[in-house]
């Protein structure tokens, strides 16, 4: 048993029956695989562990130039095709992530820090 990120050949392996994918660690059911249910759903309570992909700017970066990025990036995420490539590759797509969003995410998203801190390390 793994808990690996899920992408487009994970879930190659799983359609072929190579690889039993048992639950998700997202917080809700995959746009890809919505029959696997969440760890949660399958009896691990507190289990959500999720990466993020994003666009990031340097601190300081004016709010208009990354507005032009969001609605840029939005406009792409929410275009047919592209947004199927993103799913058909484990990827789950939020166009309407605004940079207040993620800005709330990324501090939060640091499962690993007692390890880092009790090994000596620094984020």
């Amino acid at each position: 048993m793994t808990t690996m990120s899920v992408t487009g050949q994970v879930l190659e392996l799983h359609r072929t029956g190579q690889v039993r994918m048992l639950a998700v660690t997202a917080p809700a059911r995959l746009v890809a695989t919505p029959h696997i249910p969440t760890a949660v759903e399958a009896g691990v309570p507190g289990l959500i562990a999720q990466n993020i992909i994003g666009l990031f700017a340097p601190a300081g970066t004016p709010k208009t130039i990354v507005e032009q990025i969001f609605e840029a990036t939005r406009r792409a995420m929410i275009e047919r095709e592209f947004r199927e490539t993103l799913i058909a590759s484990g990827f789950e797509p939020y166009p309407d992530a605004c940079p207040e969003a993620v800005q709330r995410f990324v501090p939060g998203d640091r499962p690993m820090t007692p390890i880092i801190k009790a090994i000596g390390l620094s984020h």
